[in-house]
Parts: structure tokens; sequence; C-alpha cells
């Protein structure tokens, strides 16, 4: 039975050695994170290939490349370790919520809608170190690179849970002096003589849909400029650089001032993203993940 028990520690104390050394990019590196020498981390990825009877890695002067295999036993790595100090966590927590808390969120979601709320949640919990990400990458919560990340939009199937936070409408917005210059647009067909300013994302076509006498329809757009966020594209709109279509949430300060104005609101065909929470829920749900959503829910507008 010990022999069995430090086997398993060993296996650990090999799967840390592991993701150290692919995320730290070299056995040197990752040997001085961990206080060992390089040569000791080559000889543990040497028994766990040996072990398992497959290359994990691809060896070079430069880089260490995983392996097909390697991003496998990577994943379930990353993910027995979490596992690890969950459990170890929840002992010691006492049911107190701590620890490290990564989030993800958008770059233009996470500025306007998250990172005012987390001042209020840090005051509530403590013991919780909130360890925020934005970025408009998508990370994989499922192999351990976060805690919860906010999605926006139809979510691909997963062993993922998902809490619904809310839902985003979109508006077409110009700027008063752009519409001085150019004239303002009456009909979705007007906006073909405008600059519209696009997103750049491979899944976004360059079409706006809009609604008239209850059917739907879309009109490819053209502009100078594409960017990856509502925020870039609100704020050239706010400069009278061209029309919009973005997210409400990201241009509702602007609006509300009177820097952007609202654009054939009685075309808009009312199509919404929803927003969501996701995180690898079960009955070992960190107590942190879990108040961080439940807070998310309660909060976020």
């Amino acid at each position: 039975m010990s022999a069995k028990i430090a086997e398993g520690g060993d296996r650990a104390r090999a799967m840390e050695i592991f993701v150290a050394a692919i995320d730290r990019g070299s056995f040197s590196a990752a040997g001085r994170a961990l206080g060992l020498t390089p040569s000791a981390v080559s000889r543990t990825v040497d028994r766990i290939e040996a072990r398992l009877g497959v290359r994990l890695l691809l060896r070079s002067t430069r880089a260490l490349t995983p392996t097909a295999e390697g991003l496998a036993y990577l994943q379930a790595a990353r993910r027995i370790l979490a596992d690890l100090d969950d459990s170890e966590q929840q002992i010691a927590d006492q049911g107190v919520p701590r620890g490290r808390l990564r989030i993800s969120a958008a770059l233009s979601h996470g500025r306007l809608c998250v990172v005012p709320l987390l001042g209020r949640f840090a005051q509530a919990y403590a013991h919780i170190l909130v360890d925020i990400a934005l970025t408009d990458a998508l990370v994989d919560v499922a192999a351990g690179q976060a805690d919860v990340a906010i999605r926006f939009g139809p979510l691909a199937d997963s062993a993922l849970t998902a809490r619904r936070l809310g839902e985003s409408r979109r508006v077409i917005v110009a700027s008063p002096d752009y519409l001085a210059r150019a004239g303002t647009p009456r009909v979705p067909e007007d906006l073909h003589g405008h600059n519209c300013l696009n997103f750049n994302f491979r899944r976004s076509e360059p079409v706006w849909p809009f609604m008239r006498d209850g059917e739907e329809f879309s009109l490819a757009m053209k502009g100078s400029i594409e960017a990856n966020n509502g925020e870039t594209l609100g704020q050239l709109a706010a400069q009278g650089v061209g029309i919009a279509r973005v997210g409400a949430f990201s241009v509702a300060n602007e609006i509300a001032s009177g820097e952007l104005v609202a654009l054939l609101e009685d075309f808009n065909p009312g199509d919404v993203e929803q927003i969501n929470a996701v995180f690898v829920g079960g009955a070992n749900l960190p107590a942190r993940v879990r108040v961080f959503v439940d807070f998310l829910s309660a909060n976020m507008r």
C-alpha cells in the first residue's frame, strides 16, 4: 500500500514537472522554477514517456514541442493537478472561498462590464486572489487555462458548464458630426452610400441584418476600417469616421451622452447574443468559482 501511495505522489510530481516544462518552454526554465536541475527535469520526462510507451515531447535546442500524445497528457495533467489543489484547498478552507481565481473575458466587455464589478467582489471575498485576463482569444477552460471564461454567442458542445448571465442586443450608431456631414440614413439601403465600419472576425460575415414588414433581410456593408472589438468600432464612430453596428453595451455611455446616435431602430431585427459564464462544473466545483459565478449572475446587466 505504501509503495502505491509513493508512486501516486511521484506521478503527481512528475505531472507538475512536465507541465512546468511546457509552460516555461525549456527544461532549464522549468528547473529554475521548481528548484531542479535541467537534467532532473529531462529524466522525469523520459520516465513518463517510458512508462506510457509514447513520445510526449519533440526536443530541439530552441523549443519543446508537444506531440499529439503530449498535448493529451498535458490536458489530463492540468486537470488532475487542479483537482488535487482544489481537494486540498476545500479541506483547508472549511467552507471559506479562497485561492487564485483565473478569469478570462473579452477586451471590450471585460473592461466595460466585468472589471467595474471586481472591486466589490474582492471586498466581499478577501481570501480570493482575482487574476483576470482580457483577450478576444478563446482560452481552453477544460485544459485548465482559466477557471471561468465569459463567452458571447452560441456555445460549442462540450463537457463544460454554462451559466447564463444575460444578453446584448446590437445597435447601429454614428456621431452627430458624421451625420451632419454625410447625411442620415432613413432606410437600410441608404447605408450603401456610407462608410460602414465592420468587425474583422473570420466567423463574421460582412452583412448587417434588418427587418421590414416582419421579414428579415441582410445587406452587405463596406467601409474603410475593420476591428476585432465593438469598443474600437464605437470609438471610431464617435470620432466621426463612419457608421458602426456593435453591441449596445459597448456604446451605452456614448449614446446617453449624445456622442453617438442610434440609427434605423425601426428596422432593427432585435438579434441578441447570449452572455454565459463557462467553467468546469461537477461535485468538486471550487467555492471560489461558485461564488464568482453567483456574483456575476446577480450583478451583471
